[in-house]
Parts: C-alpha cells; sequence; structure tokens
C-alpha cells in the first residue's frame, strides 16, 4: 500500500477487507473477525497482519475483541471499491449477457482494473443504474449511496407477503441455488413457516425451501417485522 497526499494505492488484497468491512459494519456496525473470516473465505489466524496494515494507514479502528470499523477515509476508498465491483457486475450481465449468478467472481478481478474515467464511461452507457444485478445499491462517484429500507427475510412474520429488495451473499453457489427456485430481487414471496433451521417460501404459486442461512442473505420489502421469536 502506497499513499500520496490524499490518494492512496491499495493492494487487491486490501481492496477485498475494505470492501467487506463497510458490508458487515452496515449490517452490524462493527466488522468482527470470525465474520470477516467468513465473508473473505479466509481462516481468522490471517487477518491479523493485514488488519493492522489497513489501521497503521489510518483506514481502520480495530478496537480488541469489539472488532473493526472503517474510518472516514476508509470508507471513502470503499464505496469507491463497491461502485468499480458493482458497475462491473452489471457490465458482465447487461452487456455482456453473463449469467447472474457467476458474475460476482468474475466483478472480483475485473473491478481493479476499472479506471475512474472508465467507470464513468460505464456508468453512462448503462443508463446510471443505482443497483446491481443482485439488489444491491451502486454508490455515485461523489460516494452517495440511494438505498432502499428492506429487512432480513428472518425478521417477517409467516403468513406475510414482501418483495425481495436484495441478496447480500453473493457468492455463485448461493445465488444459484436461490436463482434455481425463483429467488430474485423485485420477485415476490409469501412466508409460509420460519422455522429454527429452514424457511418455506412460496414463491410464484410453488412451496420452496431453503435454509435459515439462505434466508438471513435474503433482504426484503414491504415487510411486517415480527415481535415474536417463532
Amino acid at each position: 500500500m502506497v499513499k500520496f497526499g490524499l490518494v492512496v494505492e491499495l493492494s487487491h488484497e486490501a481492496e477485498e477487507y475494505l470492501e467487506a468491512i463497510y458490508k458487515l459494519q452496515k449490517r452490524g456496525g462493527v466488522a468482527r473477525t470470525k465474520e470477516l473470516a467468513e465473508e473473505l473465505n479466509v481462516v481468522p489466524g490471517s487477518i491479523t497482519n493485514t488488519i493492522a496494515h489497513l489501521e497503521k494507514h489510518g483506514l481502520v479502528e480495530h478496537t480488541p475483541y469489539r472488532g473493526v470499523r472503517l474510518t472516514a477515509e476508509g470508507e471513502r476508498l470503499a464505496l469507491n471499491i463497491i461502485r468499480r465491483h458493482r458497475l462491473a457486475e452489471r457490465l458482465l450481465t447487461d452487456i455482456l449477457e453473463a449469467e447472474w449468478g457467476d458474475v460476482h467472481e468474475s466483478a472480483c478481478k475485473l473491478e481493479h482494473a476499472l479506471t475512474e474515467d472508465v467507470l464513468s464511461l460505464l456508468e453512462k452507457r448503462l443508463g446510471y443504474p443505482k443497483f446491481c444485478p443482485h439488489g444491491n445499491p451502486i454508490p455515485t462517484e461523489s460516494g452517495e449511496v440511494s438505498d432502499v429500507e428492506c429487512f432480513p427475510l428472518t425478521s417477517v412474520a409467516a403468513n406475510q407477503t414482501c418483495t425481495i429488495a436484495r441478496i447480500i451473499n453473493e457468492r455463485r453457489e448461493m445465488l444459484l441455488a436461490l436463482a434455481a427456485k425463483g429467488i430474485k430481487p423485485n420477485v415476490p414471496v409469501h412466508v409460509v413457516k420460519l422455522r429454527r433451521r429452514k424457511v418455506v417460501l412460496c414463491v410464484a404459486g410453488r412451496e420452496q425451501t431453503i435454509s435459515r442461512r439462505e434466508a438471513e442473505s435474503i433482504w426484503v420489502k414491504t415487510a411486517e417485522v415480527k415481535t415474536n421469536n417463532v
């Protein structure tokens, strides 16, 4: 990592860390080591050195036993990384017609090569999209995020109907499994049953059973949040 005044050149690994920390911080207020390891698909012990490196450069604040948070500069950089990634996903799906479930991993590689000039041209060509193919918001060039209020599917009461807003776990296996059951952004679903390990949904008139882990990755809008645990 090299720092020149206000410009920071990040390694690909550091960029992946900032992106993951931002997502976890948005969901839970802080990125904990275990969650970060799961998000990045690495062992917890390998995280320490990179976090220390990011902290040394003023991009994160690490509180032992509590977790990691981005500084203002870290968040600015993270939003730029996420912008590149999600526009890369839209390039792959909208222009190159790549499969919806396959683009996340490809975008992880492509995002590092996109300059600001190319991003501006790409955004214009795509019609200034506000969301990635999986429903997650695309930050603007100035770092603004147009978001919609939504909730985890696991917070919705049984016998309620809601509309899928986004899929927050964008790994290929997760997206393909959900897509095979008709579960994508903007699709209405009816919650039939919520159990400790599984959730039963009605999607396009057919019952579909998903795991609790899959349900936690689905965020919905226009939902009634339950008041009691199932």
